[in-house]
């Protein structure tokens, strides 16, 4: 192939990485409108805009500002976390199962959530902080087990489905324990829903996907190299175990700030990297479209389960209708394929 087909190739690569992103985005725009426009009552676009640029609208302002906002900004924050997080996970460990919903991370952070809630009797934000501070603690825990002599994917992904296993035994056990009356608010948590969120919610998490998002996405180069294996990312000059210590340090604080206010949404995580990387094609970085299209499903799952189905159902509910057969798909193709998907 000679060099001019070579620009040609980058060239298209790079403007299907370009409408990708565009498209998503403007995706993400619209659910995020409708998501403010829609609910018991219905108010225009002009209404909405008004109401966001400080107007005080009878009703509106309450309905929209007090109501929607946090809801709609709890979902794309979180969507966007989440999509990053697991698309950063499955690369490192080259695995399309290496979700952070199967190897044990926001198992540690809804441990927590319901011990604050069930046994101390705490509020949701006392909850909130120690789901972040467990789990970062049991990310911890999962990476040195795994990393022995030297780091190991393998080692890693089934150290953290031992531990989910032990941890979701631990958060039955509560439940069966605790008082009826207070089941509910954890049940609701671990479920994964965006009811009752306020603002003051939110400034950490805008300030952990700021922050950790822009991390991950500065090392997506390395990232791709990491993608290649452990030799061959030395052999080019990667500090591996700084870098994966940094990528997976960052993708485990936006997946623990992001639980401790959603609660753990299923399979968003394992969803978006797959599919933005159909998307955009291989070869190319796809964190930012993983983080977009978790932004998709989250408000996408968020309208489904509040007007589509008859009945008010939390976003984790409509992501594990969504992501379960998806799970079973994968793992079909991983075995007669040989291992790899």
């Amino acid at each position: 192939m000679n060099s001019n087909a070579v620009r040609k190739s980058l060239t298209r690569q790079r403007q299907r990485l370009a409408v990708t992103i565009a498209l998503l985005s403007l995706s993400v725009v619209a659910l995020c409108l409708l998501a403010l426009m829609v609910g018991t009552k219905f108010y225009s676009p002009q209404t909405v805009i008004q109401v966001l640029s400080g107007k005080t609208i009878k009703g509106a302002s309450f309905a929209v500002g007090t109501l929607r906002l946090p809801r709609m900004l709890a979902g794309l924050l979180a969507g966007v976390a989440f999509g990053i997080a697991g698309s950063t996970f499955q690369t490192i460990l080259r695995n399309p199962l290496a979700s952070p919903d199967i190897i044990g991370v926001t198992a540690g952070s809804s441990t927590a959530a319901v011990f604050c809630l069930l046994v101390l009797g705490q509020s949701r934000s006392m909850a909130s902080f120690a789901a972040v501070l467990f789990g970062l603690l049991i990310s911890m825990l999962i990476y040195f087990l795994s990393k022995g002599g030297h780091f190991s994917g393998g080692r890693l992904i089934l150290i953290g489905i031992g531990i989910q296993a032990m941890l979701n035994s631990v958060i039955h056990y509560m439940l069966l324990k605790a008082s009826q009356y207070d089941v509910p608010s954890a049940m609701r948590w671990l479920s994964g829903s965006l009811n009752t969120i306020q603002m003051s919610q939110l400034p950490l998490l805008v300030v952990a996907v700021v922050l950790f998002g822009t991390v991950i996405v500065g090392l997506s180069r390395v990232l791709s190299i990491l993608e290649l294996g452990e030799h061959s990312a030395i052999s080019l000059g990667v500090r591996t175990d700084l870098v994966r210590l940094l990528l997976i340090g960052s993708a485990v604080c936006l997946l623990a700030f992001a639980t401790a206010v959603t609660g753990p949404i299923s399979f968003v995580a394992f969803l978006s990297g797959p599919i933005a990387k159909r998307l955009v094609g291989s070869g190319l970085p796809h964190l930012i479209p993983a983080g977009l299209v978790g932004a998709v499903l989250v408000l996408t799952a968020d309208f489904i389960g509040q007007f589509a189905l008859g009945l008010k159902l939390p976003a984790g509910v409509i992501t594990g209708i969504l992501g379960a057969p998806y799970l079973l798909t994968l793992l079909i193709r991983m075995n007669r394929s040989g291992g790899t998907a």
